[in-house]
């Protein structure tokens, strides 16, 4: 059949009404047929959408080149990671020019420094071949550093083939296990391993034991959990002294627990759920104690601390270490030596803190910046007086840092080159406020050339505003391509998120999720009201529960933007939410809530970007998708591309990129997802930069 193209030469796909009707209220679909992915139709208009997307941009094609080749100049291709010590071993991973993914390794530890001799681990690009896509979604070395347990993504459908390596002869044994979800761990001697498996909707529900050596039709199911609300994981302790299967909703946490030298034994509860209470553990053992530390929430929005004896793990034998704070979001707890390490949130940002266990101290680390990120990373040992974190901020390359608890030192172990003559000094990063129409201040990280003219000019706005996830300033030399043709970058830090706290998180959900969605507007609208830029050269981006939130400030104010970057964007919230069936669905209810619920289904649908799209002169609209998405089924933006372009009454083009091998996170290679930003940012340049 010959795909079906508008005057302009858009594809465009036939209408086949659905009625879907729910509490009385019929709303008609035209492209409700689009789901059926084994249509030819359906590939052959996702292909024709592709072509066409080629064709509009065939224009920037020297522009993306040279983009390309700006990307790769800052970045030192042939690299290394900081290594991280662990039971006499110096991890690390390196990257090699010309070549798409990593490569991870290991030396052994001679005298506290690496030594001379490497041992290959694993070679990604050896596993992934010739695979269009290629992914990990486990890598775990066994405690006794004998075996490695890796598993494999090739289409981007985030189910994985597991095995298990040898790391003494450096070959792959038989135990090969199919259907497995991301994760793994082994038990203490490395003889038993633990994973996951997803039931129909795409949600891990089951744990598996796998004992090395034997068939996997072996393998003997552990833990399943019915309540279609709650994902499962299982991982370890730190102390290594503890497997752990975690259960979690939107609201509701639980954690089993087993000795990690007795893995056929059986897991036991930790403390039964309570709906809305999340805890989160961290086990301690010394000379001294045997005790977990609780990170929870109950009478706590913003979670306090507890401790309880590793014998007597119910609530009632909890006690307070660090209260509540109404002020301060309570993230996380690593245990060391005589201290816990704590992941803090105030103000937005993201801090560490440092908790003297003999002393009771609580003392923040201090940073030279007021707009950055720190946390607490590559800390695998325990009995160590060093603590290792990342820093970064919108001027700052990703750094990492070596704090002495003894002597007060900081040194720093690597920054993350940018090549050339990057020069921090010639930028400005700082936070301001917007104002929301409900009177909440909503802050908005800023970056830009210090010799920026003063009266407007580009800029793109980027936000998510969902799960309580936020959206941190980093650093991305990418974005000097940007910044250095005169645009402000910002970030949104809208309700929805967690950039201050829960309670701002409990801001943007449920009835309340239409205040993501003006505090973008809000945001926007002070970077035009301020002087930084305007309508006709402002683009904002966003991705995924971000797509949602571009396909609503679209339809709410498509007058404020010149262009929105949707990528696989969650844009036909109504319908979905409608579908059990559907990966995610029955989970998220706890994050949008149930449209089986006739409040639930009125909030939903007034705000649903697909449902309410308007004759309306809309800006450039840039849509991605991915075919074997499992979390943003690929229908979604394809539906809302035709139906925009039906209704848009302005001369704007809408344009639909999907990835036909690959699903949520885009092309999996280094160069194939620098060349995908290159397109995104040729786009943006040509859009924001066109003389008007």
């Amino acid at each position: 059949m010959t795909q079906q193209t508008s005057q302009n030469g858009a594809p465009v796909a036939p209408k086949r009404p659905t009625v879907l009707s729910k509490h009385g209220d019929d709303r008609t679909d035209d492209w409700y047929w689009l789901r059926e992915k084994t249509d030819p139709e359906v590939i052959a208009l996702l292909e024709a959408e592709n072509e066409y997307l080629a064709a509009q941009l065939e224009g920037t094609g020297r522009l993306q080149t040279d983009l390309f080749e700006e990307f790769r100049s800052r970045i030192q291709e042939t690299d290394l990671s900081v290594p991280v010590r662990k039971h006499g071993w110096w991890y690390y991973s390196r990257t090699e020019e010309g070549r798409q993914y990593g490569i991870s390794c290991r030396k052994a530890d001679v005298d506290g420094e690496p030594g001379p001799d490497e041992i290959v681990l694993l070679d990604q690009n050896e596993v992934a071949a010739d695979a269009e896509f290629f992914a990990l979604g486990a890598f775990t070395v066994a405690p006794t550093g004998s075996r490695l347990a890796y598993s494999t993504d090739l289409t981007g459908s985030e189910t994985f083939t597991l095995r298990v390596r040898d790391l003494g002869t450096l070959t792959d044994l038989d135990d090969v296990i199919e259907g497995v979800y991301y994760g793994a761990t082994f038990s203490r001697d490395g003889s038993v391993l633990f994973y996951t498996r997803q039931d129909e909707a795409k949600r891990p529900y089951q744990v598996w034991r796998h004992v090395i050596g034997s068939p996997a039709a072996d393998d003997v199911l552990v833990f399943q959990e019915d309540d279609e609300r709650f994902f499962v994981g299982v991982g370890g302790s730190k102390s290594e002294e503890y497997l752990v299967i975690s259960l979690g909703s939107s609201l509701t946490s639980e954690s089993w627990v087993l000795r990690a030298d007795d893995p056929t034994g059986e897991f036991t509860v930790f403390e039964p759920r309570r709906q809305g209470v999340e805890y989160h553990l961290s086990h301690y053992k010394d000379s001294e104690r045997n005790e977990f530390y609780v990170v929870t929430n109950e009478d706590s929005p913003n979670f306090k601390l507890m401790v309880t004896p590793a014998a007597t793990t119910g609530r009632e034998h909890w006690s307070e270490v660090i209260g509540h704070r109404p002020d301060v979001k309570l993230d996380g707890a690593e245990t060391m030596a005589g201290h816990l390490i704590l992941s803090e949130r105030a103000e937005g940002t993201a801090r560490i803190a440092l908790y003297e266990l003999a002393t009771g101290t609580h003392s923040v680390m201090d940073q030279p910046e007021t707009v950055y990120a720190a946390g607490a990373s590559g800390n695998a040992e325990f009995d160590t007086h060093v603590v290792r974190y990342t820093y970064t901020s919108l001027v700052t390359p990703r750094s990492v840092y070596e704090y002495d608890l003894l002597t007060g030192e900081r040194t720093l172990l690597k920054q993350q080159p940018v090549l050339g003559d990057y020069d921090s000094s010639q930028y400005t990063s700082e936070r301001v406020w917007a104002k929301a129409p409900d009177g909440v201040e909503v802050p908005i990280s800023l970056v830009y050339r210090s010799d920026r003219a003063k009266d407007g000019g580009p800029a793109l706005i980027y936000g998510y505003g969902a799960y309580e996830i936020s959206t941190d300033p980093y650093f991305s030399s990418f974005r000097l391509s940007l910044l250095d043709r005169g645009f402000v970058f910002a970030i949104a830090h809208v309700r929805g998120g967690g950039d201050l706290g829960r309670l701002w998180y409990e801001d943007g959900k449920f009835e309340k999720k239409p205040n993501t969605f003006s505090d973008f507007v809000a945001a926007a609208d002070h970077l035009v009201q301020a002087g930084y830029t305007s309508p006709s050269q402002l683009i904002a981006r966003g991705g995924s529960a971000g797509g949602l939130l571009m396909g609503a400030v679209t339809n709410l104010r498509p007058d404020l933007f010149a262009g929105i970057i949707a990528e696989v964007p969650f844009v036909d919230v109504l319908t979905t939410m409608l579908d059990p069936s559907l990966p995610l669905t029955v989970h998220e209810y706890e994050e949008w809530g149930s449209p089986e619920e006739p409040r639930f289904y009125d909030v939903l649908k007034s705000y649903s970007p697909y449902d309410n799209v308007v004759d309306a002169a809309y800006p450039a609209v840039l849509v991605t998708a991915g075919l074997n998405d499992p979390r943003v089924s690929y229908w979604e933006p394809a539906k809302w591309v035709q139906k925009l372009r039906e209704h848009n009454t302005g001369p704007h083009e809408i344009l639909l990129k999907t990835e036909m091998g690959a699903g949520h996170g885009g092309p999996s290679g280094r160069y194939d997802s620098w060349k995908d930003e290159a397109l995104v940012y040729a786009w943006i340049l040509e859009l924001a930069l066109k003389k008007n």
